[in-house]
């Protein structure tokens, strides 16, 4: 019988550090249209593309043990894009949450989605809460999809959840401190991520885990979503693992940073 590859040993393997990996990486999945574009294509085949690279770095970060990977979906902001684009890729979102099921289960991975539910066909959301429920049990990878999501948004809802809790005298004003709030936002209950990717070569954050982002360190690339393959992954995260994370403080020879 052959030998089990653990995670441990996929990672030697793959010229990394078990130690100095990031718990959780979470990625700004940008490019699909420029991608389908270049190509002569409708945008919608660079979604469809792009559904691909999700499932092959979700099953990379099971192999390597991450404990979570969190992917940017759909934004709040994105509800500007054409109607017909917007229900192709509800009809997408919908035929993932059921075809991805068995790769999911078969990688014991736990999915997870944070954003608002507003706006999001009935249909959408049932096969989402059937996926969730159906891989609640999992213990690998957690998979979290940021659909119909914004940092800012997402601020809001907790401090409006805060000060309701306050006019019902749950809560007094000077309890409010940064855990509080932290308890309040869709993430509650999972790590920041330590790491966050940007694909297509854009330089900014649009409007993702704003809070939650505040010590991350960010790794951009030039390719497109749906090129973004495993090799990238590791090239994100060899660079992660020799990055000094100092959080404000002093690192070995006494110098400083932010």
């Amino acid at each position: 019988m052959g030998t089990t590859v653990t995670a441990t040993d996929y990672v030697q393997e793959c010229g990394l550090e078990t130690d100095r990996l990031p718990r959780h990486v979470a990625i700004i999945m940008d490019g699909n249209g420029r991608w389908a574009q270049r190509r002569g294509l409708p945008r919608i085949e660079g979604h469809r593309q792009g559904v691909h690279s999700v499932r092959r770095i979700t099953e990379e970060a099971c192999r390597l043990g991450l404990e979570q990977i969190t992917l940017y979906c759909l934004s709040v902001e994105n509800w500007k894009r054409p109607k017909r684009e917007l229900d192709l890729l509800m009809e997408l979102l919908e035929i993932f949450m059921v075809e991805e099921r068995e790769t999911i289960m078969r990688n014991n991975v736990q999915l997870k989605v944070i954003g608002r539910r507003d706006g999001l066909p009935d249909s959408v959301q049932a096969r989402m809460d059937e996926t969730i429920a159906m891989s609640a049990s999992n213990t690998g990878t957690v998979l979290c999809l940021a659909i119909n999501y914004g940092g800012r948004t997402e601020m809001v809802d907790a401090v409006k959840s805060i000060a309701q809790e306050v006019r019902d005298g749950k809560l007094t004003p000077d309890q409010v401190d940064e855990k509080l709030l932290s308890d309040h936002l869709y993430t509650r209950e999972m790590s920041d991520p330590d790491l966050l990717i940007r694909t297509a070569g854009e330089r900014r954050v649009s409007n993702f885990l704003l809070w939650q982002i505040s010590y991350a360190e960010i790794w951009i690339t030039p390719v497109h979503w749906p090129d973004f393959d495993i090799i990238h992954l590791h090239q994100a995260l060899q660079d992660f693992t020799h990055r000094e994370r100092r959080f404000g403080g002093l690192i070995a020879n006494g110098s400083d940073g932010v």
